[in-house]
């Protein structure tokens, strides 16, 4: 089960992050652009650790594709922008879901 929630966990962030056109402009909602950032980054991390993958790996990768997505979005997606808070935000997830994955992982099931 927990494979199958990190596949969906990327395929959503993928194509959340590399879509030709963005979410609207957040329904009114200060913020909810970054918030999503937030929660995408967060549960392929969680998801991520959850699986038992290393955590330096997982941070190691999904920085990458933050910043990858990021430029991506501001040379070659007419109708994005490429933005640096975004970046933080999603390394924001990243952190919280690699916490979060930490403390929910039983110490038997945890990487050596």
């Amino acid at each position: 089960m927990r494979w199958i929630l990190f596949v969906c966990a990327g395929i959503v962030q993928l194509i959340a992050l590399y879509s030709p056109s963005g979410p609207s402009a957040g329904a009114g909602i200060p913020h909810l652009d970054k918030a999503g950032h937030f929660a995408m980054f967060a549960a392929v991390a969680l998801t991520a650790g959850w699986l038992g993958f290393r955590p330096w790996l997982i941070a190691a990768a999904l920085l990458i594709n933050a910043a990858i997505s990021e430029i991506w979005q501001g040379l070659f997606l007419p109708h994005r922008s490429g933005d640096p808070v975004d970046f933080l935000a999603d390394a924001a997830g990243i952190a919280a879901g690699l916490a979060l994955a930490r403390w929910t992982i039983s110490p038997s099931r945890s990487p050596k």
